[in-house]
């Protein structure tokens, strides 16, 4: 099945074994089904993906004999979705597939349970949570200081005690290795550490490009063969063309066996499911094209987002010869200048500015040089950082294979199982539990039967109401009980309604107050349903929030706050809309009233409480795109149909699009053709707004997914600018409460609900006293993996 858009969120929620970067995703409805595990793995949480396994000896180490029958004893079984086997600190892809390695390594930072950054990792910082005092450990001790020229300096201390699993030392020259992966020319993984504010970091990644782009952008006509040959050319393109055409033919059949009866009737029908343009009687050739059109060179995201079955190198074997090879075009730096070894266990990173975000993305995973790389490689003072710059073909060849200094020690992969074994040498203590492995499961219902039959211990079935039900069956009425126990946490991200500013405007200028009421007349609308179309779906696994901000966050809103409000319940006139002892019915009366004064002060004719006409830009009629399947299966669903019968009473015609295919929903945002959407934002542990918000100006690009809403607010840009440039937090959670009333102002998003995920253990097996507790979001389960005994 299609996953277009999807890698995206994975990428971002990069469990809690790697604090996430400051990056959203957008799903059409993560409450459907759960893509990425809650659980965070290992005791080290950092940034975002950093090292992965290449070169060096691999683990020899063979476990003894493992029961081959239920999972008792020395054996914990964890159930997870399919992996693809990158297990790469720096090349992986998928949450599961991040799970794999990080339970093997370590990072340069920790977290605690609110996700805020451990300082003194190796003495130990002492918080409260819950009224519970924990102390929380790391490999290192990390100093900032700004500087009065607005530089900042990270000076890291590394503990010089720990090993890794092969009993190898960790040092900083690791450390330093890790960012110098990160940081080359031709790293293509999900890493965005290069693209930190570190002085001389653009100096050294200059003058080289990979193979891949070299060609792309010369063209298919061109001549000029300086940095590559013809012959090179050719194969690419033909490369390039077959897999194109490959993966539109696969996509073609796909839809032709299984959307028949949702109009998958030739080629360019197909195509339309898929979410691409294909004229009436277009060929394979044609959508191999648009294909092409949409991706460019990222041709490892066309493959990978556009998947009907085959893989990259199904489709375009050998790809890395193009795009992992370095070529030199011009003069560049020998080194990054802000990555400074400042001792034999010590490093400073300079940075030309302070960015709030950069914090989270410094926590790299340290990944052994000596087994990604090549130890004759290194020599820091005469610029040789473990591998020859430009070619990371040692640490891409260990990307089945991780090796680090986490509790587990990866063994094998056969059969759909990972095995691991315990690293006696964790710097934490060594896993009480002494063999672990990793189940494969295709779905949902073989992860809840597994802890049920036994042959699984922990996992994360989507936390649906068919789930919840069977739960509660098995345990005689509760979700916890004699055969399972059950621990929900707020999943990070949160679903919302939204609509582009460029389309649901009045006249010409989206940020005018006749614009804003326009959307404020349907926001009202659609907010007063949130109650009970939220509750109808989730009932106790999910909220009704009310800012454009995940409830994990440290900087969402409180209803404790003083200037916490209800959104959208106040009228034209900022007058209160309800109180509380209103009916659900007289609400719903009470918001239909509202609505019609927005849109009288939109500029719509109101007659008898009618629209009878609209002002210039504006419509008698707007359309809803709702990824339900087809069907209605969304939680967003409820709050559409019942809005839209509260308008067609006040004639408006509120048509719902009810998508099979949520890729079409991508495309049109894209294309700034849509009204009104349902989704939800993956949300990243530091609640940064410039992706999504941030409009642009003279020293910087717009957010990356800007584009949905289309705000455009000099004020808000300074805000997300101002609240970027401080570490302090209760700064930053005031200018960001600021940017969350300007967003509700602008009246594009409407919050509507914050879910839970859940992780299930088998009350039988695990000795759940020794499981880690108050797991939050942001700490999960793995994080003190080394303590879990089995009954």
């Amino acid at each position: 099945m299609n996953t277009r858009k999807l890698t995206a969120l994975l990428l971002c929620l990069v469990m809690l074994a790697a604090l996430l970067a400051g990056c959203g995703g957008n799903t059409d409805d993560p409450g459907k089904s759960s893509t990425t595990p809650t659980a965070a793995p290992t005791a080290a949480p950092t940034a975002a993906p950093t090292a992965a396994p290449t070169q060096a000896p691999e683990p020899t180490a063979e476990p003894e004999p493992q029961p081959t029958e239920k999972v008792r004893g020395d054996t914990l079984a964890v159930g997870y979705s399919p992996f693809n086997a990158k297990f790469s600190p720096f090349f992986s892809e998928t949450a599961y597939d991040q799970d794999a390695w990080a339970i093997t390594q370590i990072s340069l930072l920790n977290g605690d349970r609110t996700g805020a950054i451990v300082y003194q990792g190796i003495e130990g910082e002492t918080r409260s949570y819950d009224g519970t005092d924990y102390t929380y450990y790391g490999p290192a001790d990390m100093v900032v200081t700004e500087n009065a020229d607005g530089t900042v300096d990270f000076d890291f201390v590394l503990r010089d005690d720990i090993v890794f699993s092969d009993g190898v030392p960790v040092t900083i020259d690791d450390v330093i290795f890790s960012m110098y992966v990160l940081s080359d020319p031709t790293y293509d993984g999900s890493s965005s550490f290069f693209s930190l504010p570190i002085e001389g970091m653009d100096a050294y990644r200059s003058g080289m490009d990979t193979l891949l782009n070299l060609i792309f952008n010369a063209g298919r006509d061109n001549t000029d063969f300086t940095y590559f040959t013809e012959e090179q050319q050719q194969s690419f393109w033909a490369k390039y063309d077959a897999a194109a055409l490959g993966l539109a033919q696969e996509i073609t059949d796909y839809c032709l066996a299984n959307y028949a009866d949702y109009g998958a009737v030739d080629v360019a029908s197909s195509a339309g499911l898929w979410g691409f343009d294909v004229p009436e009687g277009g060929t394979v050739e044609d959508f191999a094209a648009a294909l092409q059109a949409s991706y460019g060179s990222d041709i490892a995201g066309m493959i990978n987002t556009e998947n009907a079955g085959s893989t990259v190198d199904d489709l375009f074997p050998n790809l890395s010869e193009f795009s992992a090879a370095g070529v030199t075009t011009g003069e560049s730096a020998p080194n990054i200048s802000g990555i400074q070894k400042t001792g034999d266990n010590s490093l400073r990173i300079h940075m030309y500015q302070v960015d709030a975000t950069s914090i989270y993305q410094l926590g790299v995973t340290i990944a052994p040089m000596h087994y990604y790389g090549d130890t004759s490689l290194y020599d820091y003072d005469n610029n040789m950082f473990g591998f020859v710059k430009g070619d990371l073909s040692t640490v891409r060849a260990k990307t089945t294979q991780p090796l680090g200094a986490g509790p587990y020690k990866f063994i094998r992969f056969e059969n759909g199982v990972i095995n691991y074994e315990a690293n006696e040498t964790y710097y934490l203590g060594a896993p009480k539990t002494k063999y672990l492995n990793f189940v494969q499961c295709t779905t949902d219902d073989d992860k809840l039967n597994g802890v049920v039959t036994g042959t699984i211990d922990i996992t994360d079935p989507s936390f649906s109401t068919s789930t919840v039900n069977q739960i509660e069956t098995y345990n005689g009425g509760s979700i916890n009980g004699s055969v399972v126990t059950t621990n929900t946490v707020d999943n990070l991200g949160y679903g919302y309604i939204g609509m582009n500013a460029k389309v649901m405007k009045v006249g010409s200028d989206p940020a005018s107050e006749a614009s804003k009421n326009l959307r404020k007349a349907f926001g009202t609308l659609f907010s007063v349903y949130r109650d009970v179309a939220i509750d109808s779906y989730y009932g106790e696994r999910a909220s009704v929030i009310n800012y454009p901000i995940s409830n994990t966050s440290w900087a969402a809103p409180r209803p404790s706050d003083a200037d916490y409000k209800i959104a959208f319940s106040t009228d034209v006139n900022g007058n209160p809309i309800y109180t509380s002892s209103m009916s659900a019915e007289e609400k719903y009366a009470a918001a239909a009233q509202a609505a019609l004064g927005f849109f009288e002060a939109a500029g719509y004719t109101v007659e008898d409480g009618k629209l009878t006409a609209a002002p210039e830009g504006a419509s008698l009629e707007y359309t809803f795109w709702i990824p339900a399947d087809g069907t209605g299966d969304h939680p967003a669903f409820m709050i559409v149909t019942e809005t839209k019968n509260a308008l067609a009473e006040m004639g408006m015609n509120l048509i719902i699009k009810d998508l099979t295919n949520s890729s079409e929903l991508w495309d049109a945002l894209r294309a700034q053709t849509v009204a009104f959407w349902a989704a939800a934002w993956g949300a990243a542990v530091d609640p940064d707004m410039y992706q999504i918000y941030f409009s642009g100006d003279a020293d910087h690009a717009a957010g990356g997914s800007n584009y949905q809403y289309a705000i455009d607010d000099a004020d808000l840009n300074e805000l997300i600018l101002a609240a970027r440039a401080t570490f302090n937090q209760e700064y930053r959670k005031a200018m960001y409460k600021a940017c969350l009333d300007i967003i509700i102002d602008w009246a594009v998003e409407i919050p509507t609900y914050q879910r839970q995920n859940a992780i299930i253990f088998s009350t039988e097996r695990v000795d759940l006293e020794t499981v880690t507790p108050d797991i939050t979001t942001f700490y999960g389960w793995m994080q003190e993996v080394q303590n879990l005994q089995m009954n």
